[in-house]
């Protein structure tokens, strides 16, 4: 009988699978473990309060789903909302609330021509802090209802960063209004040196597709929604 013969470029036994044939043909070197999505840890009802809106009113609607999208993905065992554009919006309204208190004190208990000059100064800095606020919402925080950072250890520290903006789409034809959501989302290690997934993705469904006849929102339905969208883009896929 003829010797076994071995691979002249390794000492191992051939019969040994390789590694690029392990897991079922996946390579050993995988991508690292994906924390637990929304739809994987369960809202429990008890925490779910009843919410009934004006079906007539769209911005009612919408502002009912911002807030329980909040609420889902808000939850301590998913993300950690932030609340940096409202902390801002908040700073600069407070700020020429300030401003503009102050102005007019000093214009009432400083005569009119020597008071002049630091009222226009006041007054200019008002219309500046209210300009730039006004910016700010519309050109920096824009549509966006969320922003959810999250930290978990798995052989290293994994930081995920999830951005959420929502629209109303208006009637289109036979078509009814509809929530639409735009989705963006990073998970990254070592500081945010080393990129582990990025996806982006979007998504909509008509309001009576989550309210009934009454404005009663369906919770239950509306949150399996949007859990589908966020394990989709946690995957790193874009559309």
């Amino acid at each position: 009988m003829a010797p076994l013969r071995t691979s002249a470029n390794s000492g191992r036994d051939p019969r040994t699978p390789s590694p690029s044939r392990l897991d079922g043909g996946s390579s050993v070197a995988s991508s690292p473990e994906r924390p637990a999505g929304p739809l994987s840890i369960p809202m429990p009802s008890g925490d779910r309060e009843v919410i009934k809106v004006n079906n007539a009113n769209l911005t009612e609607l919408k502002h009912a789903l911002d807030d329980a999208l909040k609420r889902y993905l808000g939850r301590p065992d998913l993300f950690k909302q932030s609340y940096l554009h409202t902390d801002v919006r908040l700073a600069l309204g407070w700020l020429s609330v300030f401003v503009a208190a102050g102005t007019a004190l000093y214009g009432y208990k400083v005569e009119f021509e020597e008071s002049k000059p630091l009222v226009w100064v006041g007054l200019l800095t008002y219309m500046v802090l209210t300009a730039i606020q006004t910016l700010y919402a519309y050109f920096i925080e824009g549509s966006i209802v969320f922003v959810g950072r999250r930290k978990t250890f798995s052989k290293r520290i994994i930081t995920e960063r999830i951005t959420i903006s929502s629209t109303t789409v208006p009637v289109k034809k036979s078509k009814p209004p509809a929530y639409s959501l735009s989705l963006h989302y990073v998970r990254s290690t070592s500081g945010g040196k080393s990129l582990l997934a990025k996806g982006k993705t979007r998504g909509s469904r008509g309001y009576n597709a989550f309210f009934d006849g009454l404005g009663t929102l369906d919770q239950e339905k509306f949150e399996q929604w949007v859990g589908e969208l966020v394990e989709q883009v946690m995957e790193g896929k874009t559309s």
